[in-house]
């Protein structure tokens, strides 16, 4: 099977790590199914991508925070009869919060928004996903989380939990779905400098009276190679674990954090 002929399916496709990776995709020869919750901004997307000509480029709306959105999310993804080869999921961002005991209501909505409705989505992608190991036809999985899943930071309390969650359910998935040659694997990403995060430093820096540079220089002197991450650079990750490459690997929670992260 070609790169060209393969279908792949990105939520938080509007966004800024989003974007790149739509575009990464694309040039690497994809057909691309994107989703987020707003129309337009999806129309614009795919237009963009039908530039670059010779792919497939559709796109799907959903809000993981509704039951009904994502249930007709799937029934929309189940009649375009698209087979898929491959899920880029990416779970809603958490605002951050050292609130570590937040009120109940609070917990619900989160975990609605950002496990339980993903996850939803997830399946009804793997449902129509229908590799063939014997062929050497694979389905990959990749999620898009935070390094909040293997290092608790704390003004991300709720992140703490919910990353966390979503490295267990992807080793749960590894396990059950390797024999069928649906391979999950998670990127964990550290500061990752998208338009949105490079205007929140830009407002740290103006109220610290700092240039953009010194708060920058400030932000990232305890990562080791110095530098936040950029899309662009999520976006080869994304490719590479798409590829071939992650022929025999699943189950693996790579980080991509310049090295902040300091466990074994």
């Amino acid at each position: 099977m070609s790169e060209t002929s393969k279908v792949v399916l990105v939520t938080g496709a509007t966004g800024g790590i989003g974007s790149a990776v739509c575009a990464r995709l694309a040039h690497a020869g994809y057909s691309l199914i994107l989703a987020a919750r707003d129309i337009g901004k999806l129309e614009a997307a795919c237009a963009r991508l039908q530039r670059l000509g010779g792919q497939s480029f559709r796109w799907i709306s959903v809000d993981m925070s509704s039951d009904a959105s994502v249930t007709k999310f799937a029934q929309e993804l189940a009649a375009k009869a698209t087979v898929l080869n491959g899920v880029v999921l990416m779970p809603p961002q958490m605002r951050p919060t050292d609130e570590c005991q937040p009120p109940a209501d609070t917990w619900r909505q989160l975990f609605q928004s950002n496990f339980i409705g993903p996850l939803e989505v997830l399946k009804s992608a793997i449902s129509i996903m229908q590799p063939e190991p014997s062929q050497g036809h694979r389905s990959k999985v990749v999620i898009i989380s935070a390094i909040t899943s293997v290092q608790a930071l704390g003004n991300y309390a709720t992140s703490n939990v919910l990353r966390c969650a979503w490295l267990a359910q992807a080793k749960t998935l590894a396990f059950a779905m390797g024999e069928r040659g649906i391979h999950v694997n998670t990127l964990s990403l550290g500061g990752t400098l998208t338009p949105d995060y490079l205007a929140s430093i830009g407002q740290r820096a103006t109220r610290a009276g700092m240039t953009f540079d010194e708060r920058l220089a400030a932000e990232t002197s305890n990562i080791p190679l110095r530098k936040y991450g950029s899309p662009e650079e999520v976006a080869l990750a994304v490719e590479i674990l798409l590829s071939p490459f992650s022929d025999h690997i699943t189950g693996v929670n790579l980080l991509h954090d310049g090295g902040f992260t300091r466990a074994y």
